[in-house]
């Protein structure tokens, strides 16, 4: 009819993934403002506590047993996953919040190529062309000065390096993951990751304790909240879309902790980070995109979000 308004149907895989990539984006802005006075470590020990009474009630509702089949590599899984949380909730304190976040989502890239060294997945060009891309970004982003001169950028290389290794560890996670295949009921992969954070974090939280205030306390468990909340729609989503497609809706995150930092922070990002951080999106996608990351189970078991 003329004059009526066309709708655009947005599946309902595509709607859980918008979601999850909304929940992860208030996550990190409230990690970063717990962060303005709290320890990192303290942090991470609020979101695992609050994930493992959530993640302990969704198993009784499921009637299964948290312990699985495997609970040496589950322990290991929520080991590597525990130090990955910790590597990006300090990125995130430390670094502009599009910056972190963008880093974090290299992953994909270092799963592949993980997964090419030691499970025998073929890799190809695509995913090499990928990692030189995506280093050409994290330069473009980190401007050492040893190249860079008078135009370096004003960022920690610490805290870029801390970033890096957080992406580093997610991706080992996922290639852990992708070893076990379905011997391990997804939940139970979710609830090692708390059970084990909270016992490993509680002695590194305890040195450095900065008692919140009733504000921070709602802050931190917000971060938790936000998490859940993050991973439920995107299990969904991954449930509902391919694997490929789901992830580039993911990305919307970045694209959202730009405009979180921007508005709530003021951390505007000058051209050469904005160019970096598209430079690593692409190279990311297209590795994403050609059937190179890890299975859909990153939803459900996610290492450092």
């Amino acid at each position: 009819m003329p004059g009526a308004v066309t709708r655009i149907a947005v599946s309902p895989g595509v709607r859980h993934m918008a979601a999850s990539a909304f929940w992860f984006s208030v996550m990190s802005v409230l990690v970063k403002v717990a962060g303005d006075r709290l320890p990192s470590q303290q942090i991470v020990l609020a979101r695992g506590a609050v994930c493992l009474v959530l993640s302990w009630a969704l198993l009784g509702r499921a009637g299964l047993s948290p312990w699985g089949n495997r609970p040496p590599v589950l322990l290991l899984r929520g080991l590597l996953g525990t130090v990955a949380l910790l590597c990006f909730y300090h990125s995130i304190v430390h670094l502009p919040l599009a910056e972190a976040v963008v880093i974090q989502h290299m992953n994909p890239i270092f799963a592949a190529l993980l997964a090419a060294a030691l499970l025998g997945e073929r890799g190809g060009a695509r995913l090499y062309l990928g990692i030189a891309g995506s280093l050409a970004g994290v330069l473009a982003i980190a401007r050492p000065a040893a190249l860079f001169g008078g135009g370096a950028a004003d960022l920690p290389l610490l805290g870029l390096a801390i970033a890096l290794s957080g992406a580093l560890m997610s991706a080992l996670v996922y290639v852990l993951v992708r070893s076990l295949g379905s011997r391990e009921h997804p939940l139970v992969v979710v609830f090692y990751f708390p059970l084990v954070t909270v016992p490993v974090v509680l002695p590194l939280a305890a040195t450095v304790w900065v008692w919140p205030t009733a504000l921070e306390w709602l802050v931190l468990v917000g971060v938790g909240v936000a998490t859940q909340l993050a991973q439920v729609h995107m299990t969904r989503g991954l449930a509902l879309e391919p694997a490929g497609r789901a992830s580039a809706v993911g990305y919307i995150q970045v694209v959202m902790a730009a405009g979180w930092g921007a508005l709530l922070f003021g951390e505007i990002p000058d051209p050469l980070s904005l160019a970096g951080a598209a430079l690593i999106i692409a190279s990311t996608l297209a590795v994403v995109l050609s059937g190179g990351r890890p299975p859909p189970e990153r939803g459900i078991v996610s290492a450092s979000e």
